[in-house]
């Protein structure tokens, strides 16, 4: 190893992931363990990873203030806006995650610049440049016209081509660039490695803009054909796992789903609702409020682990879970996602995957073979567990299901946490150590 790369490769020592050591036992979950714990450790350390893990919230944060605001500013405009305000806030959603893509780009560009140590400006310089290269040629367009006219306005096309996919683009971009500066040092050092590996990988952006491919808008048109699937099982569990995948990504798996598949689904429920009303049989299963049944908790299913939780042995995530089972309740998880943290955490992503899956097959089942009544009504996914199981419905039995499902998903959680738990025992056990000798 050339001197360096040796003094820019950051030191494991001074990561926070705890090193693993393999459990004895041949039960299942120290099985489990010895498998998959030394390479989550791995990933985990690595400083593409803990560079997301920093900031991811930051963006989310910032999609979120921009929702916020913006459902304030309807509510002050009409007190009432009922069914209006949610359409509104839907369209809304390509804004709002436009403003976290850039803010997502500018971050991550930084902490992996602070991770690696690389000099900052070359790194963001080239992803910047690489990430406007990238956008749809819509976008493109929407930016020109911003800036002839300075109309807010004009920036609807920029936010509506890029939207939330643009948080994924943004994370390829960030990753690319440092990739390109890491492979720029080691073969011609460090100062001319960076520059040298800043421009080529600005190059390849413009080679990918000559012929016309825009990574951003690729991921929307790989999603569309779910828009088709209609009201099948196939449907839910693929729109199920591609929702959990895409948070794991740093995407909002919903808000940009909103897009291609939050219309056909509402109209399937509306449907429903109609059908209700004049007392004819219900004719669909999935729609809009069939997945308040899957997520229980939020993305992930994350209700069971909260739970869990609550009886962790280790301190930090007892006292996590006591933070964030309230929200938990009403169906908001981001604490969860972004503060255990679940994102690119290799260990915690697979049930995050897995649960919400499973679920999909006993929710849809028991709504097609008749042993729960059909969801009615849209019923918003922030009304407690429970509650909007029974509203969603008018049928006790959801209710039931909607305790199946928790219990189901927990087993689901189990040995995952388990692991996760040693890891943190382990990472206490040596900082107890360290903090007596200073």
């Amino acid at each position: 190893m050339s001197p360096s790369s040796a003094g820019s490769k950051p030191s494991s020592a001074n990561s926070n992931v705890p090193a693993l050591e393999a459990p004895a036992g041949a039960g299942i979950v120290a099985r489990l363990e010895r498998a998959a714990a030394p390479l989550a450790h791995r990933i985990a350390a690595a400083p593409a990873v803990q560079a997301l893990q920093e900031s991811l919230p930051i963006a989310f944060g910032a999609a979120l203030a921009a929702l916020v605001l913006r459902l304030a500013a309807l509510l002050l405009g009409r007190p009432f806006p009922g069914a209006a305000a949610l359409k509104e806030l839907v369209a809304f959603l390509p804004s709002a995650f436009a403003l976290a893509s850039v803010l997502m780009l500018v971050m991550l560009s930084l902490r992996l610049a602070v991770r690696l140590r690389y000099p900052a400006a070359p790194l963001l310089a080239a992803a910047v440049a690489a990430f406007v290269l990238a956008l749809p040629h819509d976008a493109l367009a929407g930016l020109e016209g911003f800036a002839r006219t300075r109309s807010l306005a004009a920036l609807a096309p920029f936010a509506r081509t890029l939207g939330v996919s643009g948080i994924f683009t943004a994370i390829v971009i960030a990753l690319g660039a440092a990739g390109a500066i890491a492979l720029g040092r080691r073969r011609f050092g460090d100062a001319a490695g960076t520059a040298i590996g800043a421009v080529a990988f600005v190059a390849a952006a413009c080679a990918l803009f000559a012929l016309g491919l825009s990574p951003a808008g690729g991921l929307a048109t790989a999603l569309e054909p779910l828009a088709t699937l209609g009201d099948s099982f196939v449907a839910l569990a693929l729109i199920t796992a591609i929702e959990s995948i895409l948070w794991l990504v740093g995407i909002h798996g919903p808000a940009l789903l909103a897009a291609i598949v939050f219309p056909v689904y509402l109209h399937l429920q509306v449907q429903n609702s109609d059908a209700f009303a004049h007392h004819q049989p219900i004719p669909h299963v999935v729609v809009v409020s069939t997945f308040l049944f899957v997520f229980p908790g939020g993305a992930g299913a994350t209700l069971p682990l909260v739970i869990l939780l609550l009886r962790s042995p280790v301190r930090r995530l007892r006292a996590f879970a006591y933070a964030t089972v309230a929200p938990a309740l009403f169906n908001v998880n981001e604490p969860v996602i972004f503060g255990l943290p679940i994102a690119y955490n290799p260990v915690l992503a697979v049930p995050f995957v897995l649960a919400p899956v499973v679920l999909s097959c006993t929710t849809f089942a028991a709504f097609a073979l008749g042993w729960v009544g059909r969801p009615l009504f849209y019923t918003p996914s922030t009304i407690p567990t429970l509650v909007n199981a029974f509203i969603a419905t008018l049928d006790w039995r959801a209710c039931v299901l909607a305790l199946v499902n928790i219990t189901i998903a927990g087993a689901v959680w189990v040995p995952f946490v388990r692991v996760y738990e040693r890891a943190e025992t382990a990472r206490v056990a040596r900082a107890q150590p360290a903090a007596g000798a200073a």
